[in-house]
């Protein structure tokens, strides 16, 4: 990835936060590296080196900041937005993996050999697969040394790090001290909040509208999976080696994140999908500075600027969700879905709504407790007989041909995915039209570039602000919204 010198260094001089997560900045003469918004002295530029990734810098030599934290910036938005091999490498590293399946299980689901998945990556990003992965290992690290009272053995296994000694170098070499010393570092003891449970602060870059991705939410939450209370948004998971919840809470340049996992070794992935659903890695500047081109959404661009695309947890579920809701509304879906959790045996996980222990470790006043299922998986929801599935047969065997094509393995509608793959094979099943598969490329897999022109909310969204809302017209008109026509339906939707 090339990066220019002089703009880079001339947003690390302003600070400019928008960049955090782009790239990082190596300062040679004090060996470590920042994100560019660091508060510290603006180092000279003989002293400074730019790198595509975390990984990179520490392949320098160079530890991370104590002061700004450069693990924990927003992830790139490239990576969410780029549908080439890269793009899907980096969202499977995210959700953890090369930690469970190795380099040669990454290379596998791509469809390419290790050597040219390294080669790919380390051009892209100056590090491998291995490289790119231990960086996440360390942040994890990080988190449950500093915020959980778990033994640093019992930290190093939950991390993903294959051994003791593995973990200490590893921390040792990225943050210059050993795991004792950056808990001591802390100032306190970790707060005792509950065995698995972890409160940590999600990054994301400003603007963030978070009325808008709270509403989008509620309206859409299905009772027992979701809810959204009091300002906070909470969801049970479904996990790679087991259950949890998280209550997700806007604030002030963060989102506050309560996670209670049945693995500590499911963090990594816990924290990357909630970063997924909130869109917290998007760039809202570009998408904004591209919709507000056009008369029509200038206003409402200016309004509310930071609207986010809610993307989802599990794909299958988004699935699953999506047809239940063609040609019906959204509480007529609801009550479809709950019939089938209720005939699934799903287990429920207590999730604490309040009583949490917050970043400074000031417990939360305590009140309720609310049981939390995760939606059913694709083996669930075939198991499930008729009287589980109460809408029409046709839709019916639909449901059930993608759980049967997800199960198998035939369709992936995982971040990593390969969009155009995902959505020929959605199509070819019988009852998926290209609404349905639009919408599930949208928030399953994230794809920025979609639009929904036969939508009834779509079109009354554009006719509602002076638009022509006729599918074949309106579909030409939103060639004008390319690359961000996903966000152009989200702030139709709202003009409705």
């Amino acid at each position: 990835m090339e990066l220019d010198f002089e703009r880079c260094y001339r947003a690390v001089d302003s600070r400019d936060q928008r960049f955090d997560g782009w790239f990082y900045t190596g300062v040679t003469s004090t060996g470590i590296y920042c994100r560019p918004s660091c508060p510290a002295m603006t180092p000279k530029r003989q002293n400074v080196r730019f790198f595509p990734s975390a990984a990179a810098a520490q392949g320098a030599g160079l530890r991370a900041c104590r002061r700004c934290r450069p693990d924990a910036a927003p992830g790139s938005p490239q990576w969410d937005v780029r549908a080439d091999v890269v793009g899907r490498a980096m969202r499977l590293i995210s959700d953890g993996v090369v930690d469970r399946d190795g380099v040669p299980g990454l290379a596998a689901r791509l469809g390419y050999t290790e050597r040219h998945l390294h080669r790919m990556l380390r051009a892209e990003l100056g590090a491998g697969p291995l490289a790119l992965a231990r960086a996440q290992r360390a942040q994890t690290a990080r988190i449950l040394i500093e915020t959980t009272g778990l033994g640093l053995a019992e930290v190093a296994f939950a991390a993903g790090f294959g051994s003791v000694r593995q973990f200490n170098d590893t921390v040792r070499e990225v943050y210059g001290a050993t795991p004792s010393e950056l808990r001591v570092a802390r100032g306190r003891r970790p707060a005792a909040s509950g065995a698995g449970t972890i409160t940590l602060r999600l990054a994301y870059r400003p603007p963030l509208h978070a009325a808008a991705l709270l509403d989008f939410l509620a309206l859409r939450a299905l009772p027992g999976v979701e809810e959204v209370r009091d300002g906070t948004y909470h969801r049970a998971l479904r996990l790679p080696h087991g259950a949890g919840t998280v209550a997700l809470t806007p604030a002030d340049g963060h989102v506050a994140a309560t996670l209670r996992l049945a693995d500590m070794r499911d963090l990594a992935p816990a924290v990357a999908r909630c970063r997924r659903l909130l869109d917290l890695d998007a760039d809202p500047v570009a998408v904004d500075g591209t919709l507000a081109a056009d008369p029509a959404l200038a206003p409402a661009v200016a309004a509310e600027p930071g609207i986010r695309l809610p993307h989802a947890v599990d794909g299958f579920e988004m699935a699953v969700r999506a047809i239940t809701t063609q040609q019906i509304s959204l509480r007529s879906a609801r009550t479809t879905l709950t019939h089938l959790l209720s005939a699934t045996g799903t287990a429920s996980v207590d999730h604490e709504v309040d009583g949490e222990v917050d970043l400074s470790g000031h417990r939360q006043p305590h009140d309720q407790q609310q049981k939390l299922r995760a939606f059913p998986s694709a083996e669930e929801v075939l198991a499930v007989p008729d009287s589980g599935l109460r809408m029409p047969g046709a839709r019916r065997e639909t449901i059930r041909a993608v759980a049967r094509a997800v199960a198998e393995g035939s369709l992936d509608l995982a971040p990593g995915g390969d969009r155009e793959e995902a959505v020929r094979r959605l199509t070819a099943l019988p009852g998926i039209g290209p609404w349905t598969a639009g919408y599930v490329a949208m928030r399953a897999l994230g794809d920025p570039d979609v639009f929904l022109p036969t939508d009834l909310g779509v079109r009354r969204g554009a006719a509602a602000l002076g638009r022509p809302d006729h599918p074949k017209t309106l579909d030409a008109y939103a060639d004008r919204w390319r690359p961000w026509r996903s966000y152009a339906v989200i702030r139709l939707w709202r003009a409705a």
